[in-house]
C-alpha cells in the first residue's frame, strides 16, 4: 500500500474517532469507554478533557512501548494530541457557536453515527499501520500477553468494561453525576466496538 493511501487512511480514522467522541458527547447517550474515563476524571479534577486525555494517552504509550512497540507511529503521535480536542472544538461548535437544539431524533441520529465512526476509524489507522492510539493497543497486549487465548475482539470489550467503571466511579463522586459520562451509548460501544474494528479491518485488508 502507498505512503500517501495509508497517510490519508490514518488522517481519516483520526477524524473518524475526534467526530465520534463529540457526537457521543453531543447526543447525551453515554460516550465511549475511554472517553467516560477522562471524562469522569477530568471533571473530577477540574481539567479540560483534551488535556486530561492527551495526559492519559501518554501514561499508557509508556506501557506500549515496552510491550507492544510496533504498534506506535506518526499515527500515534497524532491522535494523542489531537482526538481530545477536535471533540472540544466540536461540542464547542454545535454548542456555543451554532447552538443546535440536540432534539431526540438527533440525539439518535448522533449515537448512530458515533458508533460508525468509532468502529471505522479505529479500522483505518490500524490497516493504515501507522501507529494507533495508546488505549487501542491495550487490547493487542492482552491479547500479546494472553498468547492469544483471549481474541483481540474480546480484549477490546474486557478494557472497555474496566475504563467505565473506572469514569462511573469519579463521576459519581463529583458533581457532574454518571450520566454525565455513561449511557446506553457507552453501553453499545463497550459491546459492539471490538467486533466491527474486528469487521470494518477484515473489509478494509481486502481493498
Amino acid at each position: 500500500m502507498k505512503i500517501t493511501k495509508r497517510t490519508g487512511m490514518m488522517i481519516l480514522g483520526i477524524l473518524f474517532i475526534g467526530l465520534c467522541v463529540s457526537f457521543l458527547r453531543l447526543s447525551g447517550f453515554g460516550v465511549d469507554p475511554f472517553s467516560a474515563m477522562n471524562l469522569g476524571i477530568s471533571g473530577f479534577i477540574g481539567w479540560s478533557f483534551g488535556t486530561w486525555q492527551l495526559l492519559m494517552n501518554a501514561v499508557i504509550l509508556v506501557i506500549v512501548f515496552f510491550q507492544a512497540r510496533h504498534c506506535i507511529g506518526a499515527g500515534t503521535i497524532i491522535n494523542m494530541i489531537f482526538v481530545g480536542y477536535i471533540a472540544d472544538f466540536v461540542c464547542w461548535l454545535v454548542q456555543d457557536v451554532v447552538q443546535i437544539e440536540m432534539s431526540l431524533p438527533l440525539r439518535i441520529i448522533a449515537l448512530v453515527l458515533a458508533q460508525l465512526m468509532a468502529s471505522m476509524g479505529v479500522a483505518l489507522y490500524m490497516v493504515a499501520d501507522m501507529g494507533i492510539a495508546p488505549y487501542d493497543s491495550v487490547a493487542i497486549i492482552i491479547e500479546k500477553l494472553t498468547h492469544q487465548k483471549i481474541p483481540f475482539h474480546k480484549a477490546r470489550v474486557l478494557s472497555d468494561v474496566v475504563v467505565v467503571i473506572v469514569g462511573i466511579a469519579f463521576a459519581s463522586a463529583s458533581e457532574a453525576g454518571i450520566w454525565a459520562v455513561a449511557g446506553i451509548g457507552t453501553v453499545i460501544n463497550a459491546c459492539f466496538n471490538g467486533p466491527l474494528i474486528q469487521f470494518f479491518k477484515t473489509k478494509l485488508e481486502k481493498m
